[in-house]
């Protein structure tokens, strides 16, 4: 049983990773399900219980956070990002940016350059919350 399972996380693994290096690119249920080497309805249910959200919104996750960065570390127009991290509307780039980072684009961008610290610090510290699932994270516990 053990074996079954790490190897569906191997297969998980290997779509994510297609998302994570192909953000920008053309990327549908079908051939990330061709990736992991199983069935559309089986990848949907499977990536939502490996990862926590469905592999559509993880992508929209991930655009979402490659946009932040270029948002406030270049003069780049907003559809211009939006097109760059893969949406091919700006009207769905800007929801889905809400709907992630609480703000519309252009507020976010008004905030400025991103501080000098390390890479992996700023990550961590941009890392959108997705505003949609209710987190845990930084509330107090229940007395």
């Amino acid at each position: 049983m053990a074996g079954a399972v790490e190897d569906s996380n191997r297969r998980m693994l290997r779509a994510r990773d297609v998302m994570d290096r192909r953000y920008a690119e053309p990327l549908d249920v079908p051939t990330l399900a061709r990736i992991a080497h199983v069935s559309e309805a089986h990848f949907i249910r499977t990536f939502r219980a490996t990862f926590g959200e469905t592999p559509n919104r993880y992508l929209q996750r991930r655009r979402v956070e490659r946009a932040m960065f270029l948002l406030r570390s270049g003069d780049r127009s907003v559809t211009d990002i939006c097109m760059d991290v893969g949406f091919s509307s700006l009207g769905t780039f800007s929801r889905v940016f809400r709907d992630i980072v609480g703000e519309p684009p252009s507020v976010y961008r008004r905030r400025g350059p991103l501080p000098p610290v390390p890479t992996c610090f700023a990550m961590a510290w941009a890392r959108p919350a997705d505003l949609a699932r209710p987190s845990s994270f930084g509330e107090a516990p229940e007395a």
